[in-house]
């Protein structure tokens, strides 16, 4: 019972926190300064134009009504109507979304392999050569900016990998193989950039985690029984120094979308923060909502999943 109500009040709080973000989302953007009728595809345009284009879009409406509006059509799946190539926003934004999935989730994959192999080896030879040689690897690439990390793939891998775009437009007819490993080849390098400033954070927690567990009680009893000291580290240590590991890593999927935009610029990489700072230009709030919708309500999903992940990993947060 109390694994339950555990469950339902993380249920109910992340449903209120997503519909209190989306009422915020609307107003926010309605106070933004711009809009329909200086768009650059309207240049001087009459005022009768501009009355017909707000008209168009229910700008005309009183904000109440439009509010209305808005969580109905929302309650949908209509994100409304982009203001720069006048078509729905929420086939786009979804577009967008998938196509920076698999990118970022390649990149966290790389991060999180690379975490738990460095930073156990860390830990298990604390003090040693490969212990300073991983903490300064990672404290190294925490420091560098994703930009320059990206130019510097580019510049190195320009003769063997692509680095731009998704697909090769010279590939003719391809079969569902060859389309995949072209989609592998172009993925690579923005992927790995993102792992690689992304893997930093994940090996120093997750050391700092390691070697704060293994100084517990029950640790140390159960090396004085004799246990190896890899079932020690592995089988004890490792699940109580997950916890917060499984809060970054779920912090970082939810805003990965987010943050990915500095990476699929430097790629042409045409994800959901490429939407979004295209959107940022052409003053498309439409646009710009439906992606601050699709982040906020990845960060808070993911966020439950951690919460829960906690429930598993450790009953006492459930009291």
């Amino acid at each position: 019972m109390g694994r339950w109500l555990y469950v339902c009040r993380r249920v109910v709080g992340a449903l209120l926190t997503i519909i209190a973000a989306t009422i915020l989302d609307f107003f926010l953007f309605r106070a933004a300064p711009g809009g329909i009728s200086n768009l650059a595809f309207v240049p001087g345009g009459s005022p009768q134009l501009k009355e017909a284009l707000r008209h168009e879009f229910g700008l005309d409406q009183p904000v109440l009504s439009q509010l209305l509006h808005y969580l109905q059509a929302l309650l949908h799946g209509n994100f409304g109507i982009s203001y720069s190539n006048r078509q729905p926003v929420g086939p786009q934004v979804a577009e967008a979304f998938m196509h920076t999935l698999p990118m970022v989730g390649l990149g966290l994959l790389i991060a999180v392999l690379l975490a738990f192999t460095t930073g156990i080896a860390a830990v298990w030879f604390r003090g040693g050569a490969v212990d300073h040689l991983s903490r300064g690897a990672a404290l190294v690439l925490f420091g560098i900016p994703a930009q320059w990390l990206a130019m510097m793939f580019i510049f190195a891998f320009r003769d063997s990998l692509p680095s731009g775009g998704m697909h090769d437009p010279f590939l003719i007819a391809p079969s569902f193989l060859e389309e995949a490993q072209d989609l592998l080849r172009h993925m690579i390098l923005p992927s790995l950039t993102f792992g690689l400033t992304t893997y930093a954070t994940f090996m120093l927690i997750l050391r700092t985690s390691l070697i704060e567990a293994l100084s517990e009680d029950y640790i140390v009893t159960a090396q004085a029984k004799g246990l190896p000291v890899r079932t020690v580290l592995l089988r004890h240590g490792l699940r109580n120094a997950l916890l917060p590991v499984a809060t970054v890593l779920g912090l970082a999927i939810g805003t990965a979308a987010a943050g990915a935009i500095i990476i699929e610029a430097a790629f042409s990489w045409p994800g959901l923060g490429d939407a979004m700072a295209k959107a940022v230009s052409q003053h498309d709030y439409p646009m710009l909502s439906g992606t601050f919708i699709v982040i906020t309500a990845s960060v808070v999903l993911v966020n439950l999943a951690v919460d829960l992940v906690y429930g598993w990993l450790d009953p006492r947060v459930r009291l």
